[in-house]
């Protein structure tokens, strides 16, 4: 009784502590839990169905050994099953109901709330669904005022990526290409195959004014753009680039969580 949250293995994992330990982190003040998420879909014919879910959770680890020890941050288990539906033209592809997953962050997010956590992170990897994690935080929040909730996306945040990958790719390469075939090529080579495709960008692309994502978005499928279910540039891949990114996502986003773990957000009322 009484064990201090983080004695147990040194774990970050909240489901690696017992449940007077988990009491005690609830306590904490600043207490956070980060809940990463990620999809099962197709990446190309190069790249693993769950890159998404694999990026989240090894970024997030590395983010998370280089805070504090003492800091009051956990994470759960990686949701690694997501919102998948612009994917489903290509076997493997998995896709949950968007309100099955609604359901599961007010479910998991209220239980959270009622244990005396002060904050949620969604720490998602997976683009396709950021909307929708909004959407779910909007809605938790609204019920449980007491718990901020922050829904994060792993490429938004960290300052300085576009530096790294040149344009049109930047802007264009929306779904394995150069950005995201480099960082598997960094955290798990042995998962990337041999082809380096290059997809999407030239199909047919939305009216004048309009644009698949941006100010004026598309609710776009991958079969619209795309016969191998890339859209954007692999050619140019690369492990070095991967590790450049890699090392510009755990600094940026050890940066940001730094700063929440160091405020007093969310605002409490007097």
């Amino acid at each position: 009784m009484g064990e201090d949250a983080h004695s147990r293995q040194g774990s970050r994992r909240l489901d690696h502590l017992n449940w007077p330990a988990v009491q005690a982190a609830a306590q904490t003040p600043g207490s956070t839990v980060v809940w990463p998420f990620g999809a099962v879909e197709q990446h190309g014919p190069h790249l693993p169905l769950g890159t998404d879910a694999l990026f989240a959770e090894q970024i997030l680890d590395q983010v998370l050994a280089a805070l504090p020890p003492q800091a009051p941050i956990w994470r759960l288990p990686v949701q690694s099953l997501g919102f998948s539906p612009e994917h489903l033209g290509f076997p493997g592809s998995l896709s949950l109901p968007a309100e099955h997953l609604l359901g599961s962050i007010e479910a998991i997010g209220s239980q959270l709330a009622a244990a005396g956590f002060q904050r949620l992170v969604l720490f998602n990897g997976h683009g396709g669904q950021i909307a929708l994690l909004q959407v779910a935080a909007r809605q938790l929040r609204a019920a449980h005022p007491s718990l901020g909730v922050l829904p994060c996306f792993l490429w938004s945040g960290p300052e300085g990526l576009g530096g790294l990958i040149p344009e049109p790719e930047y802007q264009q390469g929306l779904h394995a290409g150069q950005a995201e075939t480099s960082l598997m090529l960094q955290l798990q080579p042995e998962l990337v195959g041999p082809e380096r495709p290059v997809d999407g960008l030239q199909a047919d692309q939305p009216p004048p004014g309009w644009s698949l994502e941006g100010a004026v978005p598309n609710a776009w499928l991958t079969q619209d753009l795309s016969t191998s279910g890339v859209i954007g540039d692999a050619r140019q891949a690369s492990g070095a680039l991967g590790k450049a990114l890699q090392e510009r996502l755990v600094q940026g986003w050890s940066n940001l969580f730094t700063g929440l773990l160091n405020s007093d957000w969310p605002p409490r009322k007097a």
